[in-house]
């Protein structure tokens, strides 16, 4: 079994999203992780937003880096630009680094409607990028 770390600045709403999506479609080829270079807590409409899909997120916790250090992983994806210039060194022999950097609806300042659009926006990026992902990954 493979190990993967999505990792975001705070680990609160891409990097989880891109977790719940690996973690359902991975059909058993992978253990998936997320962590964050700071820690923000789970945001409330990345739970919402993955819950319309069929993805359950709200049990995930928020993790800084730290956390794994001693983690060999196969796969560190980083889905932000701010995360990718400022990830600290991850001590794993085999890491394929991979890099994606998607849009952060949580900073986006609109109507009720207009967030919504965007998170889903995001989250479907995000999927597709997952589904790619595995298919040339795991595969």
């Amino acid at each position: 079994m493979q190990n993967i770390l999505v990792m975001c600045t705070g680990n609160s709403c891409r990097s989880q999203m891109a977790h719940g999506y690996l973690e359902k479609l991975n059909n058993g080829f992978a253990q998936v992780y997320s962590a964050g270079i700071e820690v923000h807590g789970i945001n409330s409409a990345a739970i919402a937003i993955m819950a319309e899909d069929g993805i359950d997120i709200s049990d995930h916790t928020s993790n800084h880096i730290d956390e794994y250090l001693d983690k060999d992983f196969d796969f560190i994806i980083t889905v932000c630009d701010h995360t990718n210039e400022n990830c600290p060194y991850i001590p794993s022999k085999k890491a394929k680094r991979l890099h994606h950097n998607f849009m952060d609806p949580s900073k986006f300042d609109g109507s009720a409607e207009e967030k919504h659009k965007l998170y889903v926006k995001v989250r479907d990026e995000i999927k597709e990028y997952c589904q790619k992902f595995i298919l040339r990954e795991l595969h």
